[in-house]
């Protein structure tokens, strides 16, 4: 399990290091100590609130670190797999618990040097959106 300094965490999810420490301190973001009694925040933790986060904060503040898009559908998650193969790539982000795939050139893919782990943006375009009823 990978564990982040919280200033790396708050990094990842777009907020201040102040922040994060708050949350730290306030148990709202469950954190490991190492012997030395510092904190480090496992993955797992960071990728819970990379669902929630949407709902938080500035739009400019969560996406600094993505390029700047007309598109306001960006759903901020984790790469869970990459499969490149011929011309193309299967991309498969894990946002909270769901889970969305792409699929993007090859070229592209590398480019990004897309790897597994990493946090990433899927960009949803659509002229249709459908709704579904469970059964």
């Amino acid at each position: 399990m990978k564990l982040y300094t919280p200033r790396d965490a708050a990094q990842v999810l777009g907020i201040s290091y102040p922040a994060i420490k708050q949350w730290i301190y306030r148990g709202k973001l469950k954190t490991a100590r190492t012997a030395g009694g510092h904190h480090r925040i496992p993955e797992s933790e960071i990728d819970r609130f990379l669902a929630s986060i949407r709902k938080h904060g500035a739009v400019p503040k969560r996406r600094q670190s993505f390029r700047k898009i007309s598109g306001r559908n960006q759903l901020i998650g984790r790469v869970m797999d990459v499969k490149i193969e011929g011309l193309l790539a299967q991309v498969s982000l894990a946002i909270g618990d769901q889970k969305i795939t792409s699929i993007i050139t090859a070229d592209a893919a590398r480019e990004m040097r897309l790897e597994k782990g990493m946090i990433a943006a899927a960009l949803v375009k659509s002229t249709e959106v459908m709704i579904v009823l469970p059964d």
